[in-house]
């Protein structure tokens, strides 16, 4: 059955990161070492809770502030979490749009609302158009409950968006969310952070077009 559905993971995909930077900006306002929090898939600790939708952004402030020792403002934190993005290529945003006309395009991400209040604005995009501008919907772990790889944000998004998985090809830089995906019978196709993946795509949507 053909492809009707591309998912793109956010971080890494679309939207280039960078750890060290990440980590230099928590450096910045004071904690040296923050390797209890931070991982390049999946959050640990309080900003886990962040992405899981456990905790709001005050609650966050106040638990980063402890954390630090000192009193962090509103700024302070929006500073610190889009320190993890790099880039945002234009380029694999018009890509996504031209995808549009032929498959339904969804973003399905592990991110919290202070990132997403940022994503969400005309900042975003160096065509100042938000992420919501170029896909059907956002599916974020912290407004679902739950976080990738676990199976059931690939089942909410399965509901939610009335899509059966194998009409979707799955795109994402993590092993561990690509195999969850892959067991519950997606396509999917692994990238690596900053990669140009867009032959990559249209490579294997061409394979499962003729599979």
């Amino acid at each position: 059955m053909a492809v009707k559905n591309i998912m793109f993971d956010l971080g890494g995909v679309l939207v280039t990161l960078d750890l060290h930077r990440f980590i230099e900006c928590f450096k910045e306002k004071g904690m040296p070492d923050v390797g209890d929090l931070i991982d390049p898939y999946e959050q640990k600790g309080f900003l886990q809770e962040l992405e899981t939708g456990k905790i709001d952004k005050e609650s966050f402030r106040r638990k980063l502030s402890e954390y630090a020792g000192r009193e962090l403002t509103d700024e302070d934190t929006t500073y610190i979490l889009t320190g993890f993005t790099q880039d945002v290529p234009q380029y694999k945003l018009d890509y996504i749009t031209e995808l549009r006309k032929t498959y339904n395009v969804y973003v399905l991400s592990n991110t919290n609302p202070i990132v997403m209040d940022w994503f969400e604005s005309s900042a975003f995009s160096p065509a100042g158009r938000p992420l919501s501008d170029y896909c059907e919907k956002v599916y974020t772990s912290f407004e679902i409950g739950v976080a990738k790889p676990d199976p059931d944000i690939f089942y909410y998004v399965e509901a939610d968006a009335r899509i059966l998985p194998w009409e979707t090809l799955f795109v994402d830089d993590g092993a561990k969310n690509i195999e969850t995906a892959a067991a519950l019978g997606w396509h999917t196709l692994l990238v690596r952070n900053g990669e140009d993946w867009r032959d990559a795509v249209d490579e294997t949507l061409r394979s499962l077009t003729q599979s």
